[in-house]
């Protein structure tokens, strides 16, 4: 639950920093390392406070509401008139919206090899191993409370940084902007699983990505059809609900026996 305020959190850091002069660069550079420390303390309350993580991230977010107003001064903050990484001669020279997509794939090409060069580390593989059984990790030395807070600041930096992203993209920050992040972030993951299946980390890292586009596109696909741009919230935890019932309808409808029948038959001919 940290997310809607992290994200809300690093835009106001980074549009609060350009607005007063500041380079775009180290403004979002800026953007995480809040962030991390957002992270930072929802895993302090979480591992030495004791406190359920869902709530920790709950109160993180509740307040960073009120950091994000002290930080812009207002609840929302124009980059009218100002610099920002969407702004110079190259992206000004390419085809409208290629600006974007130009950006995103540079951040996310970037963003995924550093990931699978840390996760393949000894470091990595720790924070692998606390991730997917906590008790076999402390068995074996591990500090899983130390990876537990690495792990929610590196995330959560990232969110803020794709928050301080998305704000000088739309040339503001609002106060707000993190309402139903939570659900497009699940959306992505869980579109990228059903439509990939079972994949390595990496490959796994890479299918997030496309779910997300996947994502975006169906939610394009439904707002076509007349669809209000206020009923965007409702349209996406509907989509997200739908897949995460994909796996049911499978087992229902039987769809994976089919298959396997299919393939089978394949082979057979």
């Amino acid at each position: 639950m940290t997310v809607e305020g992290t994200f809300p959190l690093g835009a106001a850091t980074a549009v609060a920093l350009i607005y007063r002069g500041m380079n775009p660069l180290l403004a979002t550079l800026c953007a995480f390392l809040v962030g991390m420390v957002a992270g930072l303390i929802t895993g302090l309350l979480y591992t030495k406070g004791r406190i359920p993580i869902l709530l920790a991230g709950i109160l993180v977010m509740t307040a960073a509401y009120s950091v994000n107003l002290r930080i812009m001064g207002r609840a929302n903050l124009s980059l009218l008139g100002k610099s920002s990484l969407f702004k110079n001669d190259f992206l000004a020279s390419l085809p409208q919206y290629f600006d974007s997509v130009f950006v995103g794939l540079v951040v996310i090409i970037v963003v995924t090899l550093l990931l699978v060069f840390f996760l393949n580390t000894n470091l990595g593989q720790a924070f692998i191993a606390t991730g997917d059984n906590p008790t076999m990790a402390r068995s074996i030395g591990i500090k899983t409370d130390r990876m537990t807070i690495m792990g929610l600041m590196i995330s959560n930096g990232m969110i803020a940084m794709g928050g301080a992203l998305v704000a000088q993209n739309n040339g503001y920050a609002d106060v707000n902007m993190g309402i139903g992040i939570i659900v497009i972030a699940l959306a992505s993951i869980i579109i990228g699983e059903v439509a990939f299946g079972d994949l390595s980390l990496t490959q796994r890292l890479v299918a997030v990505t496309l779910g997300s586009i996947l994502y975006r596109f169906v939610l394009l696909i439904v707002l076509q059809l007349n669809f209000s741009a206020n009923d965007l919230n409702l349209l996406s935890a509907i989509i997200l609900a739908i897949c995460l019932l994909l796996p049911r309808f499978r087992k229902f409808f039987h769809f994976d026996r089919l298959i396997e029948r299919s393939v089978r038959d394949e082979r057979n001919n």
